[in-house]
């Protein structure tokens, strides 16, 4: 399995990335699954997003560093969480990468993207005028997709549905690097919270941003 990034955030939280290379025969020989979860799998025909599924599950293990079966689920908002375990997760796909994101101590988010210039199409529907007139250039995919991990890394470290990127998230103004830190603004239904989400390229055609804070 070729994990080619293995972060430590802080001594009780990690941030890991995978490139998938591995066939779904191969994926499946490191896991052990249970009823529940052969049945969600055979809903996912096979492709890309059976992929995704099972190379989550396989990072996570690896991360956790275990042989014990990990009950890993969906709870009814969508978040995943470990059902005898002590550690927050959180997991992330697009195309031929995988990440998870594991701590003791904090609640997490990550999400990866492939950078394609599609993202100009949307931008208006998920930064507010004040967010695109922030940045140096509107039209920069790169600070686009910067933008949008950020605010769903930060959807994904909340964990319940309700909350929109356009409306209650505020990406500050920044310049745009292959590494940096963005200053966000969450309107939670618990009251504000200002946070940091730091990001990174992956290779040459991938964005990630993560979220690792107390809630």
């Amino acid at each position: 399995m070729p994990v080619i990034l293995n972060k430590i955030i802080d001594e009780h939280t990690r941030l890991a990335v995978w490139k998938i290379e591995e066939t779904e025969e191969e994926l499946f020989g490191g896991l052990q699954l249970k009823t529940h979860e052969l049945d969600f799998i055979a809903s996912l025909n096979n492709g890309k997003r059976l992929l995704h599924w099972l190379s989550t599950r396989l990072l996570l293990r690896r991360m956790l560093q275990t042989n014990d079966y990990i009950d890993s689920r969906m709870d009814d908002q969508g978040k995943p969480y470990l059902v005898n375990g002590d550690y927050q997760i959180s997991f992330s796909h697009s195309f031929d990468y995988a990440s998870v994101m594991i701590s003791k101590n904090k609640q997490v988010g990550v999400d990866i993207e492939l950078i394609k210039d599609k993202i100009q199409k949307i931008k208006h529907k998920f930064l507010k005028p004040a967010e695109l007139a922030g940045l140096a250039d509107k039209n920069n995919t790169l600070a686009l997709y910067i933008c949008w991990c950020a605010k769903e890394a930060i959807y994904k470290w909340y964990g319940k549905k309700g909350l929109e990127f356009k409306k209650h998230i505020d990406i500050y103004p920044f310049t745009p690097q292959d590494e940096g830190v963005v200053q966000a603004r969450a309107v939670l239904p618990e009251g504000e919270v200002l946070l940091e989400v730091p990001y990174f390229k992956v290779e040459e055609n991938y964005m990630l941003g993560y979220v690792a804070a107390a809630l």
